[in-house]
């Protein structure tokens, strides 16, 4: 038996971040086996030890020391939900100060599916950098959602949108992957292995 496909949940601190579990129930749900990155940022608004009870993966915010054992499998694919003005922009420049950020940046690298969900306020998306910011992100191959699509007043139906966006974007849901080589990581692309 094949275990689930490996999700990593990279969160920014963005309201909609506060109702993140929510979404992590969603994707378990839907077959898939969800590894959390928090920024430095969002960690405090979360109980991670809850999060952690949930995946059954340790919630990482920092970088493991050298010779430390990975504390995740190898990812299938990365959400970024929600996503902040801060991260896109670091991350369209490969600023890599947060492990947050050195996972999207070498997931990125890796050629793996990333789909993310911005969360801006409309005078930060106003500012001239930032669409082309998007565009480089879009370039490379990253799915990166219009607008902002997880509304913190939605409840948990928020996060509908970033489940239809993942089972489209991989061509199934967690449960329906029996293959995960051939739906989500590219043939011969490296592991997404985080630093």
């Amino acid at each position: 038996m094949r275990e689930r496909p490996v999700l990593y949940l990279v969160v920014c601190a963005a309201g909609p971040a506060e109702h993140i579990d929510e979404l992590v129930d969603l994707l378990i749900a839907d077959g898939w086996q969800v590894c959390m990155i928090v920024s430095p940022t969002a960690a405090p608004w979360l109980d991670r030890q809850a999060l952690q009870d949930k995946t059954g993966y340790l919630v990482r915010v920092e970088w493991r020391m050298p010779g430390d054992p990975e504390p995740h499998p190898p990812a299938d694919v990365v959400v970024a939900a929600p996503v902040t003005f801060n991260t896109v922009t670091k991350w369209a420049l490969g600023i890599n100060d947060t492990l947050a950020l050195g996972v999207l940046n070498e997931s990125m690298g890796a050629g793996l599916p990333i789909i993310a969900f911005p969360h801006t306020k409309a005078e930060l998306a106003a500012h001239p950098a930032y669409a082309g910011h998007l565009a480089v992100l879009r370039a490379a191959g990253v799915v990166v959602a219009d607008g902002k699509p997880l509304n913190s007043m939605n409840g948990p139906q928020r996060w509908g949108v970033v489940v239809e966006a993942l089972r489209a974007a991989v061509g199934l849901n967690g449960n329906d992957v029996t293959d995960v080589g051939s739906h989500a990581r590219p043939p011969n692309s490296p592991r997404a292995a985080g630093p």
